[in-house]
């Protein structure tokens, strides 16, 4: 991400890619799902955030900020900063080591009692999280110093290359024991996320997002089925894999809807692969290409919501744009493409068991010599639309509309005092959620092992990679400009 994992993820891990299987797919144990622990893990951090604050508090107890620094005397005692004609002392991190082991404790409980009800060793979790939250540390540092300001260097793509570059020269997973979560981390980020992003931004971009994601889902799915089917001759439910893979949510839309349509489980893994390929290799060029365009926030905050295959991914690109590319992100991402799943589960299941299963049971009778009229009809579970749908969609929704009611009853004088004891530390947590998945990510892939997939699945899914990325383009920064760069934040 050891613990007892479905078979998908196991036979994914021998490829040398390790994801955790969303909650959909682990059953309908809450407490055994990754899932449903982001989502509890995410409000909590809320929850907490708000007492502290209506006690008259600041949970900036929590915010490990690091300065701006270009000399270490700076970094570690701080000193005055001026901006805009205003003088203010930025504390060093000297001052913040109480924040900093603050935040370590609050994120090793939490994480903590999840790994418990996750089937982790809690011990070994633990201090394998320790070491990530350190490593974590000192991208944050360089991220924020001067010299790597000059060069763009955010700490997304700062975690993403030290994690790749650690992750491909040695093998360090054993020794994090089971702590790089990177399924259970951007999940949590992006329930946090609701929490800075106001419920009537979701109420006034959700349909745009929504139709947006619509014809994008649609036109990318269908180009990679028909590529994979007609021009490479791949099994139907091998390709409405790959397709719901490039389409609708990565790596969890692979695994379920492998799973709906029965799928085999090579065909997951793969899947599953090429989608992680894909999703860094469209961190760097959507990056890149959207600074070159020199595109608004918000319009390559939307391009990546709308190309980028996995959240953790699309995270990390959309980091480079600032707030309002992370909140355009997840408009089209979050909103618009990963409620998608328990609906894409659902068609597909039932083409595939009224459809291709009654084909397959033809074909059967006929070379048995039975006569096909006879065969029973099978019968759907539409119940599978709650079981896949991805439950931390909701905790990014009751986030929102929780923190725009406080906002709203706290009323315009005490607005400021929210956004700065309250909105903006779970900013500051957010980033470091963000930042644990960024490495995660790095860490968990092996490229020499994702080598040995085979070219057609790899050639029918890029072609549709392409295909979304300039039709992503076309829609949010030629045909919806204007409305994506105005997208408020908080």
């Amino acid at each position: 991400m050891a613990q007892s994992q479905p078979v998908a993820v196991r036979q994914t891990a021998k490829r040398g890619v390790k994801e955790a299987v969303p909650a959909a797919a682990e059953g309908r144990k809450i407490l055994g799902s990754e899932d449903w622990w982001a989502t509890f893990i995410g409000l909590g951090i809320v929850v907490l955030g708000f007492v502290i604050w209506a006690f008259g508090g600041t949970f900036n107890v929590f915010a490990a900020k690091i300065p701006s620094w270009g000399d270490w005397a700076f970094l570690f005692n701080g000193g005055d900063v001026t901006k805009n004609g205003v003088t203010t002392h930025a504390a060093g991190l000297i001052q913040r080591l109480p924040n900093i082991i603050a935040l370590f404790a609050l994120f090793a409980v939490v994480f903590g009692v999840a790994a418990y009800f996750l089937r982790l060793k809690v011990q070994a979790f633990l201090g394998g999280f320790l070491a990530l939250f350190v490593l974590s540390f000192i991208v944050n540092v360089f991220s924020s110093s001067k010299f790597a300001s000059s060069y763009n260097l955010e700490a997304p793509l700062v975690a993403l290359v030290i994690g790749l570059v650690l992750g491909n020269l040695i093998n360090l997973e054993r020794f994090f024991g089971g702590a790089l979560r990177t399924e259970l981390f951007v999940k949590v980020g992006i329930v946090l996320l609701g929490a800075t992003l106001p419920f009537t931004t979701i109420v006034k971009a959700g349909p745009v997002a929504f139709l947006q994601a619509t014809f994008i889902a649609v036109s990318t799915f269908l180009v990679i089925y028909f590529a994979a089917t007609r021009l490479f001759g791949l099994d139907k439910r091998f390709a409405a894999t790959l397709g719901a893979g490039g389409s609708i949510c990565g790596v969890s839309a692979g695994i379920a809807v492998g799973s709906a349509v029965k799928s085999r489980k090579e065909h997951v893994s793969a899947v599953i692969s090429i989608v992680v390929v894909w999703a860094i290799i469209s961190i760097f060029l959507l990056t890149a290409l959207g600074k070159a365009f020199g595109l608004p926030d918000g319009v390559a905050g939307a391009w990546v919501g709308t190309s980028e295959f996995a959240d953790a991914a699309g995270v990390t690109a959309a980091s480079s744009f600032g707030e309002q590319g992370i909140a355009a992100f997840t408009l089209m991402k979050v909103v618009g493409r990963d409620i998608f799943i328990g609906v894409w589960c659902l068609i597909l299941a039932f083409i595939a068991v009224t459809y291709w299963d009654r084909q397959d049971q033809i074909k059967e009778a006929k070379a048995e010599g039975r006569d096909p009229a006879t065969l029973p009809k099978q019968k759907l579970d539409v119940a599978q639309i709650w079981h896949r749908f991805p439950k931390f969609v909701i905790g990014f929704f009751i986030a929102s509309i929780f923190l725009t009611i406080v906002i709203a009853v706290a009323g315009t004088a005490a607005s400021g005092g929210v956004t700065s004891d309250l909105i903006t530390p779970i900013k500051e947590l957010r980033t470091w959620a963000f930042t644990f998945t960024f490495l995660s990510i790095g860490l968990t892939t092996r490229f020499g092992q994702l080598s040995s997939l085979g070219w057609k699945p790899a050639a029918a899914f890029s072609i549709g990679a392409i295909v979304n990325i300039i039709l992503g383009f076309i829609l949010s920064a030629v045909i919806l400009p204007g409305f994506w760069a105005n997208i408020p934040v908080a």
